[in-house]
């Protein structure tokens, strides 16, 4: 008689979360375990005012690079890889060639060139409600439907080369598996899904002289494709190891972090910023501040994000405060804290000093890609600490406003936190003031890699949906606010809202002048 030993070996998932300037794989057992990780970097490319690019083949190469760095560490911890699961950010577009070959660098979220366009399309309100309402994505820079109609404009020799509309999604799965597709959530953040019937909506496609067979086919965020042998080489992974299509970073991180529930928000500050709920059906805003992109077959998130989150904190360190890595690496301190320390001396609401931080124009709640930053307020007693400050309360103003608006969609009761900003005590003090609302540090604030891995678990069977991640993940600490602050940061915040809504027309001509340089 032969006894069959059971494999007792933990199954993990890798969940690769593929950022605006980074990579990360994290492998995941079923309770959220963070078993090995690893991480690489690439260049945010910006070449002209207004471009911001990424070299695609340079971010397949630091995914194969992670994928496979992480799995060789899984080597050594007795754990069974069951699959990779992806996440990637949302909005990026490159034209592609008969082979799928990208014809350009790959055009970003923050790429905002196509302002112009996106100015002449707001001509015709009618036309821009129609398209938001079906979408649930507003007429903005960002999405790919302008990046779409500028290059037509702007780029014909690349235009009439151009057989298929690619984005990071699909060239990352098609690298690893093959196959050319895109996810629903990828899909639904391009401005040409239409919500109601989940596919590519054949009337805005004509709007931007393309026919559906030149985007890819669109499949469940679930959906499992098998490793190729090309991709299994160069991470030294057995061909045919499952790799599930995922999501975009944004729907995924109130996954990762168990905001999943009616009244639950995720509030996230990474390079951008967003503030994000669930809903069982696309919801969209009357006065068009919002977007709503598509998680899981049957469940979508209603939010918005704004583009200027810690770019604008590492925009002062290295330009206000020039903490340069050279500069500090004898005095063995991170250029973040010292920061920090600094701004902790001084009181809530920076002395009336308030930033605008819209140094990439913005998305939500105003959709202007016109916008640009300023420090409003200077006088002589402020100094650099007082800039500091001013920047971590700038951009929770911006924060504030997209919660006034997702406010509508109902109660909320909970907002949990993720992203880098949740390593500075001093910053999350000043969201939880600022908002007027509790905020809770879950224990894994890794949110899009392990939502992503989540898919994954529930791809395999191994969960039943994303609900149950609200039982793996426990809140860490909480912040309540600050009665006395919240009121400082009421009467600041409205002077930061009428400085928008009054300089609309000087907004629009330095937007100009910048251009002519």
């Amino acid at each position: 008689m032969i006894m069959r030993i059971q494999n007792t070996k933990p199954e993990v998932w890798i969940g690769v979360d593929v950022g605006t300037t980074g990579v990360r794989a994290i492998a995941y057992d079923i309770r959220g375990n963070d078993i090995a990780s690893a991480e690489a970097f690439y260049p945010l490319l910006t070449p002209h005012p207004d471009w911001a690019e990424e070299n695609p083949l340079q971010i397949f190469e630091s995914v194969e690079k992670v994928v496979a760095e992480t799995a060789a560490a899984l080597r050594y911890k007795n754990c069974t890889l069951a699959g990779i699961a992806l996440s990637t950010v949302m909005h990026s577009f490159a034209g592609l060639d008969e082979a799928y070959r990208p014809l350009m660098d790959m055009q970003t979220w923050a790429d905002s060139r196509s302002a112009s366009v996106v100015r002449e399309m707001k001509e015709d309100e009618e036309l821009c409600r129609s398209f938001y309402h079906r979408t649930g994505c507003p007429i903005h820079a960002c999405y790919p439907l302008a990046k779409v109609l500028w290059l037509q404009r702007n780029l014909p020799e690349i235009w009439q080369r151009m057989h298929y509309v690619g984005s990071l999604k699909d060239y990352i799965f098609r690298g690893l598996t093959g196959e050319w597709l895109i996810d629903h959530s990828a899909a639904s953040t391009s401005g040409m899904y239409n919500e109601e019937t989940m596919d590519w909506d054949e009337e805005i496609l004509a709007y931007a002289g393309l026919k559906k067979e030149q985007l890819p086919p669109v499949v469940s965020t679930t959906y499992q494709g098998r490793l190729n042998q090309t991709a299994a080489a160069a991470m030294k992974l057995d061909s045919g190891l499952p790799v599930v299509i995922g999501a975009t970073d944004g729907v995924l991180v109130n996954v990762g972090i168990g905001a999943v529930r009616p009244g639950q928000l995720s509030a996230t500050i990474g390079t951008s910023g967003a503030l994000r709920m669930l809903t069982d059906r696309p919801m969209t805003d009357p006065k068009m501040r919002t977007w709503c992109y598509n998680l899981t077959d049957d469940m979508w998130v209603a939010g918005g994000a704004i583009n200027n989150g810690g770019m604008i904190l590492r925009w002062v360190r290295d330009k206000i405060c020039h903490y340069t890595k050279t500069h500090l690496e004898n005095f063995d301190v991170d250029g973040y804290d010292l920061m920090t320390m600094k701004a902790q001396h001084i009181k809530p609401g920076s002395e009336g000093l308030i930033m605008l931080p819209c140094f990439t124009g913005e998305r939500a709640p105003y959709w202007n890609s016109e916008l640009r930053g300023m420090f409003f307020g200077l006088s002589l007693n402020h100094s650099r600490s007082h800039m500091i400050r001013a920047a971590m309360e700038g951009i929770c103003y911006s924060m504030n406003a997209v919660l006034a608006a997702l406010k509508e969609f109902g109660t909320i009761e909970d907002i949990r936190v993720s992203g880098s900003f949740t390593k500075s005590d001093l910053w999350l003090q000043i969201l939880a003031d600022v908002l007027n609302q509790e905020l809770t540090l879950p224990d894994n604030s890794e949110g899009a890699a392990f939502g992503a891995a989540v898919l994954g678990f529930i791809a395999s069977g191994r969960l039943s949906g994303i609900s149950d991640t609200a039982e793996l993940v426990n809140a860490r600490r909480t912040f309540a606010p600050d009665r006395a602050h919240t009121a400082t940061y009421r009467e600041l915040y409205d002077i930061y809202e009428r400085l928008y809504w009054k300089l609309q027309t000087e907004f629009a001509d330095i937007a100009a002048f910048q251009k002519n340089l």
